[in-house]
């Protein structure tokens, strides 16, 4: 199978029957034998037309009466087409019309036909764009999102901020790793990929993170095999030094899958301690146990339980918590595009009631004087500052410690003392709230 039928059976599975990118995409790896140029070339396609979907339909529809009437693969198959012939410069126009034509034969000759006029058609209009007059809409265009989460975005945090949050979102996100300093010393790992041909620079808000730029999988380097790095997101890194964590403590992670920071919190621990790493789905339990058995990490206990359920047996037992609560993902769009397509304003707020559940037993867990971390990968406000500001109202044994963790561009320190990182390059859109119980 070529490069770009794989790519078209992952926009199926994605767009189609509402699987992840990266799970769908790892998927069609496994079955297929494939060099990196191609496996590079089929994620570029997937993630660019998923990215874009919005825009080329609106595109489509210039040359297509009802676009919500073709079949749902054979528009796949005009949405990547488009993609590759308005976003990627180095593929021919021939070769991305041909293909396309070659693949919709497979349905029938006239879909062949459909393909190849509206493909035609755009190309001799490469310019050509729908005009909008409100602001809204032309962001939605511009940035391909969806209009009601372009509202959304305004209302929360004004224009201006909401388009430097959608152009955060659409940037390609840099791939970092941390040093685990249980096994390795960061400049050791830093000049050692640098010697085996990584394109390397320091990271951009952690002193933990390095980013690759390029080089082959992370995951082949004997570093990674070793246990002296593991792949994570800057703005998760920033999250477990909040804790102030002292070897011997007793930590808990309530919602730990697949442990990058639990295994985080077992490092600043000098992996003296307990670390109580939960989790409701039993099978990413093995996630965080072959993750701490890689990196050294001997005192992480993996275990089974519904966050929003309460365990009488932990209670007044926690020195510290981490609550990373599932949340709306909005500010990891950036990875997962999909999520555009994939969340409604009903999901955003049925969430809340979940991680307010989580918060509640989490507080009973810890004990008096200790510290607990709310966090989210969202840039809703609702699940972020008005949940910390409704948890504050219940419970008077609550105080907010302000979090200041150096000024850059992308990070907003809340009146409240509360962190909002806004998406760029470098970091994933992420909320913490540092939370101590008198």
């Amino acid at each position: 199978m070529n490069s770009r039928k794989i790519a078209l059976k992952v926009l199926d599975e994605v767009l189609n029957k509402g699987a992840y990118s990266n799970l769908a995409l790892n998927n069609a790896f496994k079955d297929a034998s494939l060099e990196q140029k191609d496996r590079g070339f089929i994620t570029e396609i997937v993630y660019g037309t998923i990215k874009y979907k919005e825009s080329i339909d609106s595109i489509i529809s210039l040359y297509v009466k009802d676009v919500n009437k073709i079949d749902r693969r054979v528009i796949n198959i005009l949405r990547s087409s488009i993609y590759q012939l308005k976003y990627l410069d180095k593929v021919p126009e021939y070769a991305a019309v041909n293909e396309a034509v070659g693949i919709a034969k497979k349905f029938s000759l006239s879909t062949s036909k459909f393909v190849n006029g509206v493909l035609r058609n755009f190309i001799r209009n490469l310019d050509k764009e729908p005009e909008f007059k409100k602001l809204n809409s032309k962001l939605a265009f511009k940035y391909s999102f969806p209009l009601w989460m372009v509202d959304f975005f305004i209302n929360q945090y004004g224009s201006e901020k909401a388009e430097e949050i959608l152009v955060g979102l659409n940037m390609t996100p840099k791939l970092t790793v941390r040093v685990n300093n249980l096994k390795g010393d960061y400049q050791e790992v830093f000049d050692s990929l640098k010697e085996k041909g990584y394109k390397v620079s320091e990271g951009y808000a952690s002193p933990e993170a390095i980013s690759i730029d390029r080089g082959s999988s992370i995951e082949n380097n004997e570093f990674f095999k070793e246990g002296k790095l593991i792949v994570q997101d800057e703005s998760a890194m920033l999250v477990s030094p909040l804790l102030d964590l002292e070897e011997n403590m007793t930590v808990m992670d309530l919602c730990a899958a697949p442990g990058g920071k639990s295994t985080h919190i077992a490092e600043l621990l000098n992996n003296k301690g307990k670390v109580l790493s939960f989790d409701i789905h039993k099978n990413k339990l093995s996630l965080i146990r072959e993750n701490a058995k890689r990196l050294g990490i001997s005192i992480i206990d993996a275990r089974q339980q519904d966050a929003t359920k309460l365990n009488e047996e932990l209670v007044n037992t926690a020195d510290r918590i981490l609550l990373d609560v599932p949340c709306s993902g909005l500010g990891i769009i950036r990875k997962k595009p999909e999520i555009k397509y994939q969340k409604t304003i009903k999901d955003l707020k049925d969430i809340r009631d979940i991680q307010i559940d989580i918060m509640e037993n989490a507080w009973s867990y810890l004990k008096s004087g200790g510290v607990m971390v709310y966090s989210t990968c969202t840039l809703n406000k609702e699940e972020n500052e008005y949940n910390v500001k409704e948890f504050l109202r219940k419970h008077e044994n609550c105080e907010v410690e302000k979090i200041f963790i150096g000024n850059l561009p992308n990070f907003i320190y809340n009146e409240d003392g509360t962190l909002t990182i806004l998406p760029n390059e470098f970091m994933d859109g992420f909320y913490m709230a540092k939370l101590k119980k008198r």
